[in-house]
């Protein structure tokens, strides 16, 4: 998940892992509610926990801090103070340029604590301390500054009408309170794809984070304030999907409604909504095709591939899960797989020559297990991993199937985690068929050096994204979201904005006049 921000350098000197902790420490692990940190009204809380360190078969391992756990009189007491600083409050009545110096500022300080952050999501999340510096936090603040440069360029436009003696025009206004569920794979990251258009659009914002990784949203609402944003605009609620979460979908404060995550999950979050007739904007699960031709550079194909489907874990909703390879190369191209996948250092995410730590639970961990013993059982052929990594920690070896046949449950089925499937495919036509025949649409990737192959394969996979001799690249300024069962509306770009934005028509009588003014004077 390229995004193509400024890049941090990785600090050296003393323990990543250290600093780590020092920066929870820091850290108020509670709501942030109308500009205040405070306890979920029954004092109720929930362990974080560290994925490096757990133990058990369930989510237990060693406990990095307790975090409040909001409940749905959280949620009411965050949304009454959204709904007042939207229908009282300056945010939505400021300026387009005041609204883009606050975004400005916010960018400007995730650059800022980009270390601290960046040690936050890797002890929280698993992910690598180099992935978070060189992408995650650069590209949160990439897409803050991307979105701040919108704030006044949001308008709407006079419309010549048919109907004699008016004029009429459009203005676009802000949709209200938007209700925010985000994942635990790229926490920091998703919170600045989900706060950036909704603030730039002058809307208040319950923004609710994973259970897993709840630290650097709080962070980040902390940030925000520091920046400007009056209290009340940006308020995180930390708690469990049925008890949070569903307050936020159904609460008839809550105008919008945007959700990143499974696609069971985003079929309920539709239940709930449309019991108030909510408009809801959903980024959803994949299980993306990527299609290497035989007229590849295969060097960079091999390569890219790998990344494309080991990229955080594989934990990435547009990785490149299905890998389908023309014939003439399968052979060469499984085996130099099977060598990358076996030479990826799995470790500590805070060493910096770590490419692989650890899933972000027990439960993902033992999901992604489940479906390695499935593979085996219906005949795919395991070239490499399938096992957990040492005895501590949600580790697991990177893992590579081939002879995969498309009615397998790893071929059809989104695994999320790092196990690679490669199948065989023979001709172009053959290979968008079953690209196709799935479920997801969100992304796929077509490696090829033809021009003809490019085009077929490109306007033929019905995908929201298609990468060509690449994978992982996104950027703020390009819509990205899925067909089919992987979405619904877009993320990035002007189309994000009319998830938070609504058009308002007037109609307006013209001057009863016989006779044309003249405008110009000499």
């Amino acid at each position: 998940m390229v995004n193509q921000g400024k890049s941090q350098t990785v600090q050296k000197g003393g323990s990543n892992a250290e600093r780590a902790m020092e920066a929870l420490k820091r850290l108020t692990p509670k709501l942030l509610i109308d500009g205040k940190f405070v306890d979920a009204k029954d004092g109720m809380t929930f362990e974080d926990l560290d994925p490096r360190t757990g133990i058990s078969s369930d989510d237990s391992g060693e406990k990095l801090v307790d975090v409040a756990e909001a409940q749905a009189e959280d949620v009411e007491r965050a949304v009454q103070a959204a709904r007042k600083a939207f229908d009282e409050g300056p945010w939505p009545r400021m300026t387009g340029e005041q609204r883009g110096r606050v975004l400005l500022r916010l960018a400007d300080l995730v650059e800022e604590h980009a270390d601290e952050l960046a040690l936050l999501e890797t002890l929280d999340n698993g992910k690598t301390y180099s992935q978070c510096m060189s992408i995650d936090v650069p590209g949160t603040a990439q897409h803050i500054r991307y979105f701040a440069g919108w704030c006044d360029k949001i308008e709407g436009s006079t419309i010549p009408v048919a109907t004699e003696g008016f004029t009429a025009y459009t203005l676009r206004e802000p949709i209200g309170v938007a209700g925010q569920i985000i994942p635990w794979n790229f926490p920091i990251l998703m919170a600045g794809w989900k706060i950036a258009p909704a603030l730039a659009a002058g809307c208040t914002i319950v923004l609710k984070v994973s259970q897993y990784t709840p630290l650097s949203a709080l962070r980040l609402g902390e940030l925000a304030l520091e920046a400007g944003v009056p209290p009340g605009v940006f308020n995180v609620l930390t708690g469990k999907g049925a008890e949070c979460g569903d307050a936020i979908t159904t609460h008839p404060g809550v105008d919008k409604v945007a959700f990143t995550g499974s696609t069971n999950i985003g079929k309920k979050i539709m239940e709930g909504a449309a019991s108030r007739i909510k408009p809801v904007s959903l980024e959803l699960g994949g299980n993306s095709p990527v299609v290497i031709c035989d007229d590849c550079d295969l060097d960079a194909a091999v390569k890219g591939a790998h990344e494309a489907l080991f990229f955080n874990m594989g934990q990435a909703c547009e990785c490149g899960a299905r890998l389908f390879v023309q014939e003439g190369i399968y052979d060469e191209f499984v085996a130099r797989s099977l060598e990358l996948a076996k030479a990826r250092k799995v470790g500590d995410p805070f060493d910096e020559d770590t490419a692989q730590g650890p899933l972000v639970s027990q439960k993902q961990l033992d999901k992604v297990m489940d479906y390695v013993e499935s593979g085996r059982k219906e005949g795919a052929k395991l070239g490499c991993g399938g096992q957990r990594v040492g005895e501590a920690g949600f580790y697991m070896e990177p893992t590579v199937f081939y002879d995969v046949k498309d009615d397998m449950a790893i071929a059809r089925d989104e695994i999320f985690g790092p196990v690679q499937i490669i199948l065989k495919f023979k001709t172009i036509d053959e290979v968008i068929a079953r690209a196709n025949d799935t479920n997801y649409g969100l992304a796929a990737a077509v490696w090829t050096q033809g021009l003809d192959r490019m085009q077929a394969l490109t306007r033929g996979i019905k995908a929201g994204t298609v990468w060509v001799n690449t994978h992982h690249i996104l950027d703020a300024a390009v819509p990205f979201g899925g067909y089919k069962e992987s979405g619904i509306g877009r993320e990035h770009g002007s189309a994000a904005l009319e998830h938070y934005t609504q058009t308002k028509s007037v109609y307006v009588p013209l001057p009863a006049s016989k006779t044309q003014r003249s405008w110009v004077t000499m």
